[in-house]
Parts: C-alpha cells; sequence; structure tokens
C-alpha cells in the first residue's frame, strides 16, 4: 500500500465518500469502501493537505462517451507539459487510459477520470508507471482517488538502520556509515542489488521519454524483494531533466550554494547574469556509485576488491554533460556491470 510512513490509516479514506456519491472510482474503490477485502494498515502521511481526495480533485471535469477525446487530449497536455516534446507520448497516453479504466469496461467513466487525474498531479505516480514496466519501481495495483496501492516492498531501506532523532545527531558520521552496513545481505547478493541501481541509471539516462535525473539517492528511497531485485521505493526524488533544466535556469543566485535542486542535484550560478546554469554538474551514474561504495566494497572478494575500488572512483569522478560525457559515461557504466556480473553470473544468486 502507497501513503505509508509508519503511521496509523483511518478505517475508511476520505475517498469513499466520494466514491458513493459517485464523484470518483477506480480499481481499488469497491473492495476498499464497500467489501472490505483491502484493508490499510499504514499510511504515507497523515497529514491534513495529504489525504485522499483533498484538494486534488477537478470536480468541474466533465465529458461523454468512451474514452473521452478530451480526457485523452488533457492526459497528452499534461504529460507534454512534464516531459517535453517526446515522440511516443501517444503511447504512453494509451498506457494511462488503460490504467485509468479500472473495471475494465473498455471505457474511461467521468469517476475514473477524476481518480486518474489526481493521480497524474502526483509526480511520484507519474514516474512510477514510467518506470514500473523494467521492474525499478513497484507494480501498481490499484487506486481509488489519489489513493493509490502497489507491490509491497519487502525490504528496505537499501542498507543502514533509523535512528531515533536525538541519538542521530549524537552519532559520528564515520560510525553511521560503519553501523549501516552490518545488517546487510551476503556480498553476491549485495552484487545482485547493486546492478539493479546500476541498470536503473542506465535506464533513466536517455530513456524512453527523455532523461531523468534522480536528485537524492539516500539508501532510504530504495529497498529490494525477495529475490534481491532493486526497487526505488520513492519516485519523488526523480525529475524530468527538461523539467529540471527549466526550474534551475529560472532561478536567480549569488553563488553556486543556491542552485541546489532536492538533495544532490546542483548546477553552477553564471555569477554575471545572477541566475544558475541549467547543466546538472553531476550525473546520476556518479552519485549511485558514491552510494554503492561501501556497499559493495565491504565483503568483497579479495581478489575483486582493489580493481573494484578503482572503478568505483573513477566513477565518482564523472563530472557534467558536456565533451566525451556520454562515452565515458557508457565506458564506466558497462565495465562495472561486467566486473559485478563476473563474480554472480555462476551463483544462485544471479
Amino acid at each position: 500500500m502507497s501513503r505509508k510512513r509508519q503511521q496509523l490509516c483511518p478505517n475508511k479514506p476520505y475517498g469513499c465518500d466520494n466514491y458513493r456519491k459517485g464523484i470518483i472510482d477506480g480499481s481499488a474503490c469497491s473492495s476498499l469502501c464497500d467489501k472490505d477485502t483491502l484493508y490499510m494498515s499504514r499510511c504515507l502521511s497523515t497529514l491534513p493537505n495529504n489525504q485522499v481526495g483533498k484538494n486534488t480533485f477537478d470536480f468541474g471535469l466533465k465529458f461523454r462517451g468512451e474514452n473521452p477525446p478530451k480526457f485523452r487530449e488533457m492526459v497528452f497536455n499534461h504529460l507534454k507539459s512534464k516531459l517535453g516534446e517526446q515522440a511516443n507520448l501517444a503511447g504512453l497516453v494509451g498506457q494511462i487510459l488503460s490504467v485509468a479504466d479500472g473495471n475494465k469496461d473498455g471505457r474511461v467513466s467521468l469517476p475514473e477520470a477524476r481518480s486518474t487525474w489526481a493521480l497524474l498531479q502526483m509526480d511520484e505516480v507519474l514516474l512510477g508507471l514510467l518506470l514500473q514496466d523494467r521492474g525499478h519501481t513497484p507494480r501498481l495495483l490499484g487506486y481509488c482517488g489519489d489513493l493509490y496501492m502497489t507491490e509491497r516492498v519487502p525490504y528496505g531501506p537499501l542498507y543502514g538502520l533509523s535512528l531515533p532523532w536525538p541519538l542521530a545527531g549524537w552519532v559520528p558520521s564515520g560510525v553511521q556509515r560503519t553501523v549501516d552496513q552490518w545488517f546487510t545481505p551476503s556480498w553476491p547478493r549485495k552484487a545482485k542489488i547493486s546492478m539493479g541501481l546500476l541498470e536503473l541509471v542506465e535506464d533513466v539516462f536517455h530513456g524512453t521519454y527523455g532523461s531523468f535525473l534522480i536528485c537524492d539517492f539516500a539508501a532510504a528511497h530504495f529497498g529490494y524483494t525477495d529475490r534481491h531485485e532493486l526497487r526505488l521505493t520513492n519516485a519523488r526524488a526523480v525529475v524530468p531533466e527538461a523539467a529540471f533544466r527549466r526550474a534551475m535556469r529560472a532561478r536567480t543566485c549569488e553563488a553556486d550554494g543556491d542552485c541546489v535542486y532536492g538533495v544532490d542535484c546542483h548546477t553552477s550560478c553564471d555569477v554575471a547574469e545572477k541566475r544558475c546554469r541549467g547543466e546538472p554538474l553531476r550525473p546520476n551514474l556518479a552519485k549511485a556509485c558514491g552510494t554503492l561504495k561501501d556497499y559493495l566494497l565491504r565483503g568483497a572478494p579479495s581478489g575483486l576488491r582493489e580493481e573494484l575500488e578503482r572503478q568505483l572512483y573513477a566513477c565518482m569522478a564523472l563530472r557534467g554533460n558536456a565533451g566525451q560525457m556520454n562515452m565515458e559515461h557508457s565506458l564506466i557504466l558497462n565495465n562495472l556491470k561486467a566486473l559485478l556480473w563476473r563474480q554472480i553470473s555462476h551463483t544462485k544468486d544471479s
């Protein structure tokens, strides 16, 4: 169930009232609101402005007919505003309309359209849909209003322990990094999980619907399955590169420190223009390797460790997108994947 951050949920979500009034509908509404076969045990948020159905539904949305052209056009324009000009947006619209048809009757009703439109306002839902075909995000299982359910990711974060905030401030960062690596799977399994992160980086770099930046590589945003397949559990950390560049160029600055998007997407400041530049300073791959360094080096086979460390540091040193960047990016990524694959291809963990 999405929307969970270790808080208890209300017995009946806010959206059930709107469902019974015929305002919204979705593939999970009946199970959640009528049959009681779907129960929410945990919620991502219980904040008043982040509750199901509040402040997100366009109650003026009106159209007629099956898969109405007006709604298709609205979805197309919304995707274009988020992803920029992409050759295959029409195919993505079709995929979203298929998800919107919650009862699979071959048409999108007005209540289903309202729910889908509310979902599409949440970037993490849209990006989750874009990435789930490649297995990088938890599969969307159903929705009702802007409440949505995804498959459970049994293991997370990627590594580390969440210390209570009074204690976290007293633990030195070096000690925290060491403790973070104590409770992790065997090394071959860590290698397989790491391959998943590298494949995610590869797929969002000039992917099907453009390039994306991951602006927070914290271990807390990743988990893995029983088969040790990586899942991005917080798609809010991902932003289309075109949207990132627009946002940064619109930002005023005095110094480079003013040009930060999210946690770790940086550009430089054009001091003469007092505007942030649009070019990201570090690629996704460099940040991914920084996240994986301690994780992969701890417990690495002795005959592999020196070469693995060399490749990880070369990866972390990548900068910018200019010049030979694309070729260098591909070379380092392929070498690192090949190194890991040679170690695990003959094991049951592969």
